[in-house]
């Protein structure tokens, strides 16, 4: 067992996500499938103007995931395991056959609808380069208050960290986390206040649409990147993928867990490749299908097949 499928969440989007997806069957019935679920052509979501919404964002990356990552299977290869970031953790889901579809479709137009609505505009997150977490802890416990909410919200790295919260109240961290030392501070394209206390409620609302829908055991490894383990209980999954809109994401605990794990090759699906630089030291092989002709992926699947 030794190749993981890790799934992007929002920031990885970029307008034509879904059109340049393979010209494959198995893209085009996955496209079909959530356009019907939806009631709308969901080809359209993927405009720069309907990317500004936190809805279109988060359906174009479960759809891109779940039809790449299908074509990969189709086509042979053999996946061990499954991370998603965010709300990358709903694709993996898919694949790994804990959630049906045509309900992650359902769940995620909810999520993003429930996200959208609480923070329409004022609140976001923002990349700190180059700092460690206790620093940037330090930072933020300085600034944080009830009129001034900012979080840490992402652990990607050592020194590559992320928080969430109202937009003066990053950019007061950001100022203090640059005079500290860090190397950047760069505003993510999210609109939102993602993995943090401030979507409590709307995870509380998302749970309970997940007790309408039915999730089974995983057939892959299931890392979920809010605990940093793996996931075996159905229950356990849903409680998570509702949560993980309030929760920080512990990803480079996650992969380090996954390598720990037997995983040797780290595939990215689309659109992105944030997540391959991450994976960059931790595994054997990390590649993004993005960046890499699909007949290359399966070879490099095929290769790690029995290690």
């Amino acid at each position: 067992m030794s190749t993981l499928l890790t799934f992007p969440g929002q920031g990885a989007q970029r307008a034509g996500m879904l059109h340049v997806l393979p010209d494959h069957p198995r893209v085009a019935r996955t496209l079909d499938e959530a356009s019907e679920v939806l009631g709308h052509d969901i080809l359209a979501l993927d405009t720069a103007e309907e990317l500004a919404s936190t809805v279109s964002v988060q359906l174009c990356l479960l759809a891109a995931g779940v039809a790449t990552a299908r074509v990969l299977t189709d086509a042979g290869a053999q996946v061990d395991a499954v991370a998603g970031l965010s709300v990358g953790a709903y694709p993996a889901a898919v694949i790994a056959g804990v959630l049906d579809y045509a309900d992650a479709v359902r769940l995620v137009a909810l999520r993003g609808k429930l996200m959208e609505d609480a923070y329409p505009h004022g609140y976001g997150m923002t990349a700190i380069l180059g700092l460690e977490q206790s620093a940037l802890e330090r930072i933020i416990a300085a600034v944080h208050g009830a009129q001034t909410p900012v979080f840490l919200a992402n652990l990607n790295a050592p020194a590559q960290l992320v928080i969430a919260g109202e937009a003066a109240a990053m950019a007061r961290v950001a100022a203090l986390a640059l005079e500290a030392g860090a190397h950047a501070a760069k505003p993510v394209a999210i609109a939102v206040p993602s993995h943090c206390a401030l979507l409590a409620p709307q995870a509380a609302t998302l749970a309970r649409a997940f007790a309408e829908v039915t999730l089974r055991r995983p057939a892959l490894r299931y890392f979920s990147a809010s605990a940093a383990r793996q996931l075996r209980d159905p229950a356990r999954i849903a409680e998570d993928l509702a949560a993980n809109m309030a929760m920080p994401v512990r990803w480079h605990d996650t992969m380090q867990l996954a390598r720990e794990s037997g995983m040797r090759l780290a595939v990215e699906m689309p659109p992105g490749n944030v997540l391959t630089r991450l994976a960059t030291g931790e595994f054997e092989v990390a590649v993004a299908c993005a960046d890499t002709r699909m007949d290359s992926v399966l070879v490099l699947a095929a290769r790690y097949r029995d290690q």
